[in-house]
């Protein structure tokens, strides 16, 4: 199965990402599907499909398959994209490319996937322990801060989704024991903050900034180490 899928998920990459300049991507969604340079595109991923599977012709039907839905699925979110959903049909574009690759490597070489591991222990408790670090810690910092709240909250909740990316560093850095790690992104954290802090001269800014970084910072070791107790 990994000598099959290793190739088309590498020649996708290439195609989608290392030989997609950004003049293309532009192109395409300027004049739809039009435009030559999802044709272009089309062309390089064909390129890239023969050249990792070392011009092995009996796949022939599958790169076929995999050349037609990639036109289908690019065509569709040049389509219908705009400002609001580009990040959703950007996901939603690499996982249906990465379906169709599933889909022709299990009609070439038939693989079991066994359900029931995914729903083991250890499993469901790294899947508590990312939800608890992320989303959930996000809305009890946000209550417990709400006494300090800010008149210029972010509307895009960009600060919401940085915290959470520095619980999850937090949270591997705690079960790898790479506790330096730790006091390298609250260092790092403190340089970024120091300019906003200092220009505003407003102590209660001072005390929301404090407070919320000692809140994400102690709730994502507090989760790290409770998972590392309970995964002995």
């Amino acid at each position: 199965m990994l000598a099959l899928s290793i190739p088309l998920i590498l020649a996708h990459l290439i195609g989608d990402f290392l030989l997609q300049p950004d003049r293309w991507v532009k192109g395409k969604s300027v004049a739809n599907h039009q435009s030559k340079y999802l044709y272009y595109h089309i062309g390089v991923h064909t390129l890239a499909l023969l050249f990792c599977l070392q011009f092995q012709l009996k796949y022939w039907l599958g790169i076929l398959c995999i050349i037609v839905t990639h036109f289908i699925f690019d065509w569709a979110k040049i389509r219908f994209q705009n400002k609001k959903n580009e990040i959703l049909l950007f996901f939603g574009d690499q996982i249906a490319h990465l379906v169709v690759i599933a889909i022709v490597v299990f009609c070439y070489e038939p693989f079991v996937i066994n359900i029931k591991n995914s729903f083991s222990p250890q499993v469901l408790l790294i899947v508590i322990a990312l939800t608890m670090v992320t989303q959930v810690s996000a809305i009890v910092i946000k209550v417990l801060l709400s006494r300090w709240k800010m008149d210029d909250e972010n509307p895009n909740q960009a600060g919401k989704y940085i915290g959470m990316l520095e619980r999850l560093f937090i949270f591997f850095f705690v079960i790898m024991n790479y506790w330096e790690g730790v006091g390298f992104l609250l260092a790092a954290k403190s340089i970024f903050r120091f300019g906003d802090l200092n220009n505003a001269k407003d102590r209660s800014l001072t005390e929301y900034v404090l407070i919320g970084t000692l809140l994400s910072f102690g709730l994502a070791m507090l989760i790290a180490k409770a998972y590392q107790y309970l995964n002995l």
